[in-house]
């Protein structure tokens, strides 16, 4: 499966880029609001100075007289340490302050506050002007005052404000940061449980979820119920097919065996007689290779979702060894039985299918006349039952390709078997957690092949 980045991932990743586009956007604004706060103060404070300066205007003997006061310069170090230019002028002559200040831009209007940005003196000053008329001599004196400060202070305030707003923004981010990993995983937590709930099932657990979930999930667990719903049909659908297709082989094999049997007992000459027994043993072949692989099939269905009951070994072996009695005494071979009881958990219909299929390969492979034991005993933590023959042993290949599915020892020429019993065996013991362990009988011949389990 080709890997990507986790939707999570995705999210945090695009909740940050918000994030930080919101810190950078509200820095930018903070930043602005600052420096306009702080212009409108010096602003305010140089109009505040320049009306206390014009409100000490007066007439004395015909002429303009004006006393600074020092409150309207005292007021511009408030906002820091700039320099403080001014200049009052009644008409065209100068009264106080520095000559070359610049003038007003613009006309002004008698009462009305005018501001300006220049440079004076190599600096970039802030300049409030305002206009008085002052009665002097025959008529009312238009008298100018204009009151300027350099902007240094008020860069610095502005420079200190965006500072301390770009540290909020950083910490806005991380803290937005943290919130959208949280965020994240907050919304992915359903799709996280309705993924562990299906992983907690077993392969043929196919009931449809039945869960709360938020509403873009439900067109996504209604497809997956759909599936789960194919699925079971197809494995039901399957399992019928291999007991149907079981049966069907089973059932004409069996006529046709029995219809050799007769022509063999009617015909004298030894030729065709050889050619009969040659069809009988093929369609015994068949029916034992068909009912394996019914058998193996079903191991692969069941192996999945093992009922877990408890079981005695003990009872198992005697109960597997009363059903193949007939099938030995045909070859006059005796079924021994020792046992202790041996309690462990699993499946019975599986467990008494792999000894089945090892007992009776052990009566198979046995020469007439001899005898099979079955015995189950207990060592530490584990069962053990095994079965041991008298046959030709395990042959001189490695023994754990005998498990393997058709796979046969070299030393079973002329014995009919279809190599997949060991394999059902060993995949039975494997689903309940135990193993299968060949080894050659006691007083080296013949073979034991042992069913390991956990006790319960």
């Amino acid at each position: 499966m080709r890997n990507t980045w986790s939707i999570g991932r995705r999210l945090t990743l695009l909740l940050a880029g918000v994030a930080a586009l919101l810190s950078v956007l509200s820095w930018g604004m903070v930043t602005s609001l600052a420096q306009q706060a702080a212009e409108r103060t010096q602003d305010n404070v140089l109009a505040a100075s320049a009306t206390t300066i014009a409100e000490t205007l007066r007439s004395e003997q015909g002429e303009v007289r004006l006393e600074l006061p020092y409150s309207a310069f005292s007021m511009l170090g408030a906002i820091g340490q700039d320099r403080v230019f001014y200049r009052v002028t009644a008409g065209a002559e100068l009264l106080t302050g520095y000559e070359d200040l610049p003038p007003p831009s613009a006309a002004l209007t008698p009462g009305a506050v005018t501001f300006d940005t220049g440079s004076y003196r190599d600096e970039e000053i802030r300049m409030a002007s305002l206009t008085r008329l002052v009665l002097a001599g025959p008529g009312p004196v238009p008298v100018t005052v204009s009151v300027a400060q350099t902007r240094s202070g008020v860069a610095r305030i502005s420079a200190e404000l965006s500072r301390t707003a770009a540290l909020f923004s950083v910490a806005f981010f991380v803290v937005a940061v943290g919130l959208s990993a949280f965020a994240a995983r907050a919304s992915l937590r359903p799709l996280n449980e309705i993924a562990a709930a299906v992983s907690r099932r077993g392969p043929s657990d196919l009931r449809p979820l039945r869960r709360a979930a938020p509403a873009e999930l439900v067109p996504l667990m209604s497809s997956l119920n759909r599936l789960m719903d194919r699925l079971g049909q197809s494995i039901r659908r399957s399992e019928d097919f291999i007991a149907e297709a079981a049966h069907r082989v089973r059932t004409p094999l069996a006529t046709v065996r029995t219809q050799a049997e007769i022509a063999l007992r009617t015909v004298g000459d030894e030729t065709e007689k050889q050619r009969l027994r040659g069809i009988i043993r093929a369609v015994d072949e068949s029916s034992r290779s068909a009912g394996q692989l019914l058998d193996h099939a079903t191991v692969a269905f069941r192996a999945e979702d093992l009922s877990r009951d408890p079981l005695d070994l003990a009872e198992l072996a005697a109960q597997t060894a009363a059903a193949l009695e007939p099938t030995a005494a045909m070859k006059d071979i005796n079924l021994k039985v020792e046992a202790e009881p041996a309690m462990v958990r699993g499946d019975a219909v599986l467990l008494d299918n792999a000894l089945r299929n090892v007992l009776d390969n052990a009566i198979k492979y046995s020469p007439e006349d001899t005898t099979v034991v079955l015995r189950v005993e207990t060592q530490g933590r584990e069962a053990r039952l095994s079965v041991s023959d008298e046959g030709p042993g395990l042959g001189d290949g490695p023994v754990e390709a005998l498990t393997e599915r058709f796979r046969r020892g070299a030393n079973t020429g002329g014995i009919v078997g279809s190599g997949l019993g060991l394999t059902i065996a060993r995949d039975v013991l494997q689903a309940h957690g135990g193993r299968l362990h060949l080894a050659t009988a006691e007083g080296g011949k013949g073979t034991c092949v042992t069913l390991v389990l956990p006790l319960s």
